[in-house]
């Protein structure tokens, strides 16, 4: 990489014959990054302060000119440096608002030492997966991999992505990569990662998923790439610097909850209307590590916490999973002890916080089984569910529980009279609420409903009699299929309820409730494409979202943005054909930026998102109706602008896991400076993270402006 030739001035520090100083205001940092070949485009400033109430970071990226702006920084000391690509972290230097501060940038004396700040995807892609000829397995007695794993996606899925190791936490960081010499003493790197995966109160999980793949195959595979990489071997090609409209990111982040709890979702608006809260708190989920929610106040840089609470003092706790191995950060430490295990959250239009939350043990309540009048128990009872609802009010500050017969997991508004709640986690049923219903009884019995998922295969256009889903097609009835949902998103364009249900290949399902939805919603199901039995390209979804146009974006195990446009459809949506493989048109798919792993023969990468979010409302500054992922392992936000993917990485602390994104507009009149994306360090090992045991979550903002250096 070439860089123009840079002279500073002996005395001011400004730089002669070149661009146009920086222009700093009273509550900015700003000024020039130069290397040894002059100024560095493209590299993260990064300020970071402790004098606040709680830790407080802000990141940006230098312009064509190595210019940089930081701007309005709340009062404080900051320690200023630079990192990025070709280089090392610069030394820290002591600055405060108000001040002109020209950067010398650190370059790598090598390409290792370069490598060690590269995003954890390019470390996984390291990684060697079988071969696409090794399938299908062939067993224990063959080649070690599961008789029923018939693909290289599906060992993908059931042994790297988010559907296995990925759903939990990053992979490729420094501290996946490398095996701690305190775990202990082996014969071999495959015997270590036996160890090393049994450790803690995931340990069980994890040895678990390894083992019905084929787990000496699977080890065999994670200790090659960890032998490899400690023999020396580093990724060789480099990510590119940020370019374009990654230049004009503006990152800032707080720390708040525990370094013990982990974060999976965080919330700051009604996702209908995301003026409400405006300037407000933002609250996040801990799942299953703590019974409480972390609250950021990123106005007045305070935490704080909201106690959860459950009905039965006999609900279980994540504290009856022990530790099956000591780990080797905590020991023997139960870390995990929530009662409620806070999954995810949506906001009403009055600001009040719906929480997925359990309270009390599996068994229903008498209204959800066999016998009950409630109509949806009538049409299918349910004798367990996992976890509930709770509902937290931020003008009374009051906590109410609330019991439904389905189980939750992620939950959405719909745009209806009634601010319909929607679930996934219901397993066989998909499940919901009408809040204002329940506002004006208080009745939770009367306000919550389930259904099926039954498509219409005779074809008459309504619900009839079905067959089961493990039974053949009957001419003269519907079918009821297993599909569980994932991820749930009502459409803004027609009201249709969306899902994602994960497995191989993986699909997504439409469900119209109709008029009386125990009986008569009417479901369509839509798989990834398959050719021979196996995908064409991506798999395996998790969370999804819908745009203005009724699409529906998901990221995928395979490494890919997908996509599902049920309009260019050309054949049947019901009937006997209509059964899952009927539109393959209606799909699209996007490979993530970065490389893949080694020998895959997929056109995605090694990245691995989570979920999917549509910005609506041009929050983030990119445009509205802009679809965006999480890049587990690329540790940035993913956008979609043009027709291209673009990479908005948080560089510091490396580590960046997110699960979920939420949106607000603060001001409106403001400009970039009145809205943003959110998010959070939502790995379930935090002590994995840059900084390592000991570092907290972070609530996350995402801003882009104008240019790199606007203010």
């Amino acid at each position: 990489m070439a860089f123009a030739i840079v002279m500073f001035a002996a005395t001011t520090g400004e730089l002669v014959g070149q661009a146009p100083a920086v222009a700093v205001d009273a509550d900015d940092i700003g000024g020039v990054v130069a290397g040894p070949g002059g100024p560095e485009a493209g590299v993260w400033v990064i300020a970071e302060t402790t004098n606040l109430p709680t830790k407080f970071t802000r990141i940006v990226v230098t312009d064509d000119d190595g210019r940089y702006l930081l701007p309005d920084l709340p009062e404080a000391r900051y320690s200023v440096w630079v990192r990025g690509y070709g280089l090392v972290d610069s030394p820290k230097v002591q600055s405060e608002p108000g001040a002109t501060l020209n950067l010398t940038a650190s370059a790598a004396p090598n390409a290792k030492a370069a490598a060690e700040y590269y995003p954890a995807q390019y470390w996984l892609s390291l990684l060697q997966v079988p071969g696409a000829g090794e399938f299908p397995g062939t067993g224990n007695g063959g080649n070690g991999i599961a008789a029923d794993i018939g693909s290289q996606g599906q060992w993908i899925r059931d042994t790297v992505s988010t559907d296995a190791c990925a759903g939990c936490h990053q992979l490729g960081n420094k501290a996946t990569r490398t095996i701690p010499e305190s775990l202990g003493v082996f014969s071999s790197s495959t015997e270590a990662w036996e160890r090393r995966v049994q450790s803690g109160q995931a340990g069980g999980t994890m040895l678990g998923r390894l083992t019905t793949a084929g787990k000496a195959r699977a080890l065999g595979m994670y200790a090659d790439w960890t032998d490899r990489i400690a023999a020396g071997e580093y990724p060789t090609v480099a990510p590119p610097r940020p370019q374009g409209v990654e230049r004009n990111v503006v990152i800032s982040m707080w720390d708040w909850a525990d370094p013990k709890a982990y974060l999976h979702d965080a919330i700051s608006s009604d996702k209908r209307n995301p003026h409400v809260n405006a300037n407000g708190s933002l609250f996040g989920a801990l799942e299953a590590s703590a019974d409480y929610l972390p609250v950021a106040d990123p106005v007045h840089h305070t935490s704080s916490q909201v106690a959860l609470e459950v009905r039965d003092p006999n609900t279980p706790t994540s504290g009856q999973v022990v530790p099956q191995a000591p780990s080797v950060y905590w020991g023997e430490e139960v870390l995990w002890d929530s009662q409620a295990n806070a999954h995810s959250l949506a906001m009403d239009d009055q600001a009040r916080v719906w929480i997925a939350s359990r309270v009390r043990p599996g068994q229903t309540p008498a209204f959800c089984r066999e016998g009950s009048t409630h109509p949806s128990a009538r049409a299918f009872p349910i004798d367990q569910s996992n976890r509930q609802v709770a509902m937290y009010d931020q003008q009374t500050k009051t906590l109410t529980t609330i019991d439904t017969c389905f189980g939750t997991h992620h939950l959405n508004f719909a745009e209806d009279a009634n601010d319909t709640l929607w679930f996934c986690g219901g397993g066989q049923v998909v499940g919901w609420f009408n809040t204002k219903l329940y506002e004006e009884t208080k009745d939770e019995q009367l306000a919550q409903g389930w259904t099926v998922l039954v498509l219409d295969t005779n074809g008459n256009g309504r619900r009839d009699a079905y067959v089961e889903p493990n039974a053949p097609l009957d001419p003269t009835k519907d079918k009821r299929i297993s599909a569980p949902l994932y991820g749930v998103s009502p459409s803004p364009l027609d009201g249709s309820i969306w899902g994602s249900s994960t497995g191989f290949p993986g699909s997504v399902v439409r469900l119209v409730p109709g008029d009386n939805p125990p009986e008569t919603a009417l479901a369509e199901y839509y798989e990834f494409p398959l050719r021979d039995g196996q995908p064409v390209e991506a798999f395996s979804p998790r969370g999804m979202d819908v745009d203005e146009d009724g699409v529906v974006w998901m990221g995928t195990a395979s490494g890919h943005l997908a996509s599902f446009d049920r309009r260019k459809c050309e054949g049947p949506l019901n009937g006997p054909t209509a059964t899952g493989q009927h539109c393959a048109e209606g799909w699209a798919m996007h490979p993530l930026p970065g490389p893949n792993y080694r020998n895959s023969v997929s056109t995605g990468s090694a990245d691995s998102p989570y979920y999917a979010f549509v910005d609506r409302f041009n929050m983030l500054g990119l445009g509205d109706n802009v679809p965006m992922a999480t890049g587990n392992h690329s540790e940035a936000l993913v956008a979609m602008v043009d027709g291209d993917l673009r990479s908005l990485r948080v560089p510091y602390p490396m580590g960046f896991y997110a699960k979920g994104f939420d949106g607000r507009i603060d001001d409106p009149s403001a400009g970039w400076k009145g809205k943003a994306i959110w998010s959070t360090f939502a790995t379930r090992t935090p002590f994995h993270v840059e900084g390592g045991k000991g570092t907290t979550s972070k609530i996350v903002k995402f801003q882009v402006r104008p240019d790199a250096l606007a203010k």
